[in-house]
């Protein structure tokens, strides 16, 4: 164990698991609002990073952008990032769509038994990542070098660069946006309604099946965000990525609380932060072990996660 080498990094590794952990967070997010309200682990949600993250690496191509190229000038900087986040968050919203429609309403019809559901969730994983995988000839895509790494101000002596201001400012502020809809909105109360009691809600005038589409489609923009974020901090994406990083997110949500949103966040900068530290206390091959060691001890002594609330009884 070297403690000299965890100490004397403590500022950089913590500022470093933030930012990947707040990719986790926005990922999480998607998990938490489908259990939140169909009691359901969406596992092909990490299909649905990757659709955002291919997403917008070929809306830069399109823009004439390869890995070699890089973008100076803070407008043009803002309209690729744009530009790519609107795109990225409507393909992963689209495949999140698809993957609600094809693969989960027709179970849902037939009152089909949970394990259908996650064999089907499955199965709609593999099969999308093998789509990724023959359409890009499961060749690595790299992305342009739109934001510098170099510090902009240190902070306690640590310094802090535009990648991870980016990444962590997004993070909370999408968080912000989504807690604000979940809880101030007309739609928002009824994806609550239906998370509290569907059949209640049913009564009162919800549409469920309107409801639940919603709630794949906004789980699908947050992992759109996510994957222009994944692309702008590492700047090279296989189209196998997404199964660690969907576990990761999987437990980043459990570990907050699984069907609390704001739960997914702590969840989810707590994990990158824990797993950082595993690499410089043990070493880099400790992190991924580090990550899920934390999450089997945490619910030996608190199985609802830190925060434990469902999203049905959240409130404004």
């Amino acid at each position: 164990m070297d403690f000299n080498g965890l100490f004397s990094n403590f500022g950089e590794l913590t500022t470093t698991g933030l930012t990947q952990g707040a990719i986790y967070a926005l990922v999480a997010l998607g998990y938490t609002l489908v259990y939140g309200v169909l009691r359901l682990i969406n596992f092909a949600h990490s299909e649905v990073f990757i659709a955002g993250a291919f997403a917008a690496i070929w809306t830069w191509n399109g823009f004439g952008l390869d890995q070699n190229s890089q973008v100076s000038g803070v407008g043009s900087i803002l309209f690729y990032l744009l530009v790519a986040m609107i795109v990225a968050a409507i393909a992963s919203a689209g495949t999140a769509t698809v993957i609600e429609r094809v693969a989960y309403r027709p179970l849902r019809k037939r009152n089909a038994p949970p394990l259908a559901f996650l064999i089907t969730a499955i199965g709609a994983s593999i099969a999308i990542s093998e789509a990724f995988g023959i359409w890009t000839r499961r060749l690595p895509e790299g992305a342009p070098i739109l934001v510098s790494s170099k510090p902009l101000f240190h902070l306690f002596g640590v310094p802090i660069d535009s990648v991870q201001l980016l990444t962590i400012g997004a993070a909370l502020l999408m968080m912000v946006l989504l807690d604000l809809f979940i809880n101030r909105s007309r739609t928002g109360r009824g994806i609550r309604a239906v998370a509290q009691d569907a059949n209640t809600a049913a009564l009162m005038g919800v549409n469920k099946d309107r409801i639940i589409l919603m709630v794949f489609i906004t789980g699908g923009a947050m992992a759109g965000v996510a994957g222009l974020l994944y692309d702008v901090r590492i700047q090279t994406l296989t189209y196998s990525v997404g199964f660690l990083l969907g576990l990761k997110a999987f437990t980043a949500a459990v570990l907050g609380g699984i069907g609390n949103l704001r739960g997914a966040l702590v969840g989810g900068l707590l994990l990158g932060v824990v797993e950082n530290y595993a690499a410089g206390l043990f070493g880099s091959q400790w992190k991924d072990f580090a990550a899920f060691a934390v999450l089997v001890v945490l619910l030996m002594f608190r199985p609802t996660g830190l925060l434990g609330e469902s999203l049905g009884r959240a409130r404004a």
